[in-house]
């Protein structure tokens, strides 16, 4: 057995209901631009070929009910309420039925974002790690199997800052259905338990700053929260 040059990561995992043992999280796959209204608001088409990608780092991953402070390199800290996929069965070139079949659990996440790095970033056609991929940036919610949630499409998604509502759409909204985004997604990478895919966001993104409280949720499949603290 290997020794090590120093302490070995936790792994970082979610919960899952129902069951004792966690999810523990090797990938996190993004969707970007995934709903229209979204993208026309960041002055942005939908690209309608083709879903496109990004991703964070599994340490990103940060449970529900959390206090995060205020991230460095940022004066515009936003939240994105979205529906997240949990794959249960490695795939691979699949069609539609097979990533279908490949969901083993829907959750709620947070991508939360330093959007003046990530439109930097946009405008200079540079990647949006600094924007995007960075310290507990990816809040999740315990994930619920997906057994348990009926088909996608009519359930509500939603988000408040402080009670007042920010984002209110439905799951039917998204331009890439998931079975659509887990085929897709395949034909790139061999997925396998332990990726997940954080599917888009709707319109009405915004900033918040210490002191403010994140809630959200999506029918069916549970609630989420997030408390922003002073900056370190």
């Amino acid at each position: 057995m290997s020794e090590y040059l120093f302490t070995v990561p936790e792994v970082y995992s979610i919960p899952v209901e129902g069951e004792s043992a966690a999810y523990p999280v090797h990938r996190i796959f993004c969707v970007g631009r995934n709903y229209a209204a979204h993208a026309a608001e960041m002055g942005v088409e939908v690209d309608r070929e083709a879903p496109f990608y990004f991703s964070k780092t599994p340490s990103a991953t940060l449970p529900t009910g959390s206090t995060v402070p205020y991230p460095p390199g940022t004066v515009n800290y936003h939240y994105e309420m979205e529906l997240v996929i949990a794959i249960g069965k490695p795939v691979f070139k699949v069609d539609l039925e097979a990533g279908m079949d490949a969901i083993y659990a829907y959750g709620c996440g947070l991508d939360m974002t330093r959007r003046d790095l990530q439109l930097v970033a946009r405008e200079k056609g540079r990647p949006w790690d600094l924007g995007k991929d960075f310290e507990q940036s990816g809040v999740f919610a315990p994930l619920v199997k997906a057994d348990k949630v009926s088909a996608i499409g009519p359930q509500r998604i939603h988000l408040e800052v402080n009670g007042e509502t920010k984002q209110d759409a439905h799951l039917a909204d998204l331009i890439w259905k998931v079975d659509e985004i887990v085929s897709d997604l395949s034909k790139f990478y061999h997925l396998a338990p332990g990726d997940v895919i954080m599917t888009g966001t709707p319109a009405g993104v915004g900033p918040v700053t210490a002191g403010d409280t994140i809630t959200g949720g999506i029918d069916e499949v549970g609630t989420i929260s997030l408390t922003i603290a002073e900056a370190e």
